[in-house]
């Protein structure tokens, strides 16, 4: 990869921001300059990248001059207010954030998925949610060789989906029930540690809340099927660091179980694990700092026969977050759409 480009992460204090920096020092991202940005409350640390400390500024408007790209995690409201001004400034940003995922005018790209949407940017990509991104991983595939109509899912989400603090205090909350003392609750509003709960976003008047809706119309836009039939049950588990989901997929006429997991076995960003003699599949211990998606215990639904059960297994801040927003980093330098239309 060529083209050196001036980076600013937005963000770069979080548990996605630093997944970030370590990414593009892994995957050699050509940096020419990195700005870290931060909140006035983390202005003046430093970050290691390729050895050298890298001081974090307080974000302005100054900060995006001479930048090139803006990788961005630092919530939605922060997104709204930075990222149009950095596409004046002329950058291209990949937001992590909810803020621009359903803009008719903003790609939600998975580059495994639909790439070519990247192409028409107007300074701002989305990374979809780190649970859609996962699932789409899985069953894109399959959707390409037999279409499917229907997906119903349950989540089983790791603390690490909330950030770096609530991944602090899930650990502070095991450590106090075992010491028979009040565990406490800052991040969520429950314990999490010894215990699960129905993901704790707002609620719509049909009883979903907002992070099973995400899926559901993330997942439509990314897949281009406005009408596809999805419902989603997000829960809040008692796992650090990698998500999980038990997806049930209806296709419009049967897919065979050996052909499913021969294509998935061959799908880009997606390791099998299936060992059915030792009751052995995916699991989130496994799938933590793991870049592909581990998928397995694919069968015939006994309820249906165009219907297939998986299970997968996701690192929820590469994948599902740092890594997904590298990689649509690097197919824009790759194929030169690095560069904001709304430049002034």
């Amino acid at each position: 990869m060529s083209n050196s480009v001036r980076v600013a992460i937005l963000g770069a204090t979080g548990a996605v921001g630093t997944e970030i920096i370590q990414l593009l020092e892994e995957r050699n991202f050509p940096v020419a300059d990195l700005k870290l940005l931060a909140s006035e409350r983390s202005a003046g640390k430093t970050l290691k990248f390729k050895g050298e400390s890298v001081q974090v500024e307080a974000v302005s408007e100054a900060a995006f001059q001479d930048v090139d790209l803006v990788l961005a995690s630092a919530g939605g409201s922060i997104s709204k207010t930075w990222l149009p001004i950095a596409a004046q400034k002329g950058a291209v940003s990949v937001d992590n954030s909810s803020a621009f995922r359903m803009d008719a005018q903003v790609p939600l790209v998975v580059p495994e998925i639909n790439p070519e949407a990247a192409a028409q940017h107007q300074g701002i990509i989305a990374n979809p949610n780190c649970t859609t991104i996962l699932m789409g991983m899985a069953v894109y595939p399959l959707h390409l060789i037999q279409p499917i109509e229907r997906i119903v899912v349950a989540t089983y989400q790791s603390a690490s989906g909330a950030g770096a603090r609530a991944m602090a205090e899930v650990k502070q909350q095991a450590q106090a029930m075992l010491n028979d003392e009040t565990p406490p609750t800052e991040a969520f509003p429950y314990p999490l540690a010894f215990n699960l709960f129905p993901h704790n976003s707002p609620l719509n008047d049909q009883g979903y809340c907002q992070e099973e809706m995400k899926m559901v119309n993330e997942t439509r836009k990314i897949f281009g099927t406005p009408d596809l039939r999805i419902s989603a049950t997000c829960v809040r588990v008692p796992v650090l660091r990698a998500h999980s989901e038990a997806i049930n997929l209806e296709f419009k006429s049967p897919l065979a179980v050996a052909k499913a997991r021969e294509v998935l076995s061959q799908a880009p960003g997606v390791t099998l694990v299936e060992d059915w003699q030792a009751n052995y599949f995916p699991m989130p211990l496994e799938a933590t700092g793991q870049d592909n998606v581990l998928v397995g215990r694919i069968r015939q639904d006994i309820s249906h026969p165009n219907g297939l059960e998986l299970w997968l297994c996701g690192d929820q801040i590469r994948k599902g977050a740092a890594l997904n927003a590298v990689q649509i980093a690097e197919l824009l330098v790759t194929k030169q759409w690095l560069r904001s239309p709304l430049a002034v």
